[in-house]
């Protein structure tokens, strides 16, 4: 077999996949001028939301800002605790920690998504959010944290940064909580030329307060009438978006298909973990945002696959935000989490691949168990 280079994501293969559409989007914006709070953003917002089926959707600078800028808009009060899984990005936590509350990690299930039952067993007088990571292009059992939000009292903001379209019982991501958070970063499954974010919204009173915090507290008149931040989306990244939003459907399909050839190559190796597969639950539409398996030996696994020009990557530079000791966050043990991350990585999952560059990760993972 000859050896083939597999780069874990293929960055220029994000702008010339859609180039054709995207540059010409990108000139109209140049020529014009218009490059803050123009007609791409307000359009673009608009598809958004019809595409995900919320009434609102608000774009903003990154995907850390709008969950951040959600907790305030919630009303969230300094020491207010914010229940979290520790399996998702620093940037889920920080936001809760800048906008004045207490991240509570919590664990994980098997799918890597939060942990209902260990939200529970978190809850305190001073809990006031449940902030659910909708981790890998999977959105968490939302009944079962719907459920306890409501016996306790707690507002629940998504964090949908890796879910764009993925689906719970027909609903997207991002439309759950009171309001959902979505990253536009160029590595997800729709991604811009830098960084980017996403507000979603079904309550009239929400979008009002987040759309004036995202840009310096200011009202429609461009009165100012609260505290606010410079939080927004570009126009010339909002008509990339625009562009590459038509293709979005295809885009996530085909995901769906790379994830079904893992699963068939993969699936009966016993020493892997993988994910759910596509169909395996008609409750989750999963996106496949990121491809993460748990695998015995994984170091030597991951060694052996660059060796033969396979990237791969460990979310969270391999480490739960529960273990960033230098955070100053309460010592505690979460016995999932903690057997995951010796065992979790992520292998190549995006548009670039072609099936048989699938297929030749699947014969070198064969191979490395194979050979012991």
């Amino acid at each position: 077999m000859s050896k083939k280079t597999i780069p874990f994501f293929n960055y220029p293969f994000v702008y010339n996949q859609y180039k054709e559409d995207v540059f010409p989007a990108m000139m109209k914006v140049v020529e014009r001028g218009g490059f803050i709070l123009q007609e791409e953003l307000f359009e673009f917002e608009k598809e958004i939301a019809k595409f995900v089926g919320a009434k609102y959707a608000i774009g903003v600078a990154n995907g850390t800002e709008s969950m951040f800028i959600a907790l305030l808009a919630a009303g969230i009060k300094p020491g207010d605790e914010v229940i979290l899984a520790s399996h998702t990005y620093i940037a889920t936590a920080a936001s809760a920690h800048f906008a004045g509350g207490l991240p509570v990690l919590v664990d994980c299930l098997p799918d890597h998504t939060i942990d209902p039952d260990s939200v529970k067993k978190a809850i305190t007088s001073k809990t006031k959010f449940i902030m659910p990571t909708q981790l890998n292009g999977r959105v968490s059992n939302m009944d079962a944290l719907q459920s306890i939000a409501d016996e306790h009292g707690l507002t629940i903001i998504e964090d949908a940064a890796q879910a764009l379209g993925a689906k719970f019982k027909g609903k997207c991501a991002g439309t759950f909580g009171l309001a959902g958070s979505v990253s536009l970063y160029p590595a997800k499954v729709l991604g811009c030329f830098g960084d980017g974010g996403l507000l979603f919204t079904n309550n009239d009173e929400m979008y009002v307060k987040m759309k004036q915090l995202r840009d310096h507290g200011r009202d429609d008149s461009g009165m100012v009438v609260t505290w606010g931040v410079n939080s927004r989306l570009d126009t010339l990244n909002a008509a990339v978006l625009l562009a590459k939003l038509r293709y979005y459907p295809k885009d996530m399909a085909r995901r769906r298909s790379l994830a079904q050839i893992y699963q068939d190559r993969l699936g009966q190796i016993p020493q892997l973990h993988l994910p759910p597969a596509p169909n395996s639950d008609p409750n989750h539409y999963d996106i496949y945002q990121n491809y993460e398996i748990e695998a015995d030996n994984r170091d030597a696994l991951r060694i052996y696959l660059k060796e033969n020009g396979v990237g791969t990557i460990i979310q969270w530079a391999g480490t739960p935000v529960h273990k960033f000791e230098k955070l100053g966050l309460p010592k505690i043990t979460l016995p999932y989490t903690e057997k995951m991350f010796e065992r979790c990585f992520l292998l190549p999952m995006n548009t670039s691949l072609a099936d048989e560059d699938v297929h030749y990760i699947c014969d070198q993972i064969e191979q490395f168990y194979k050979k012991g």
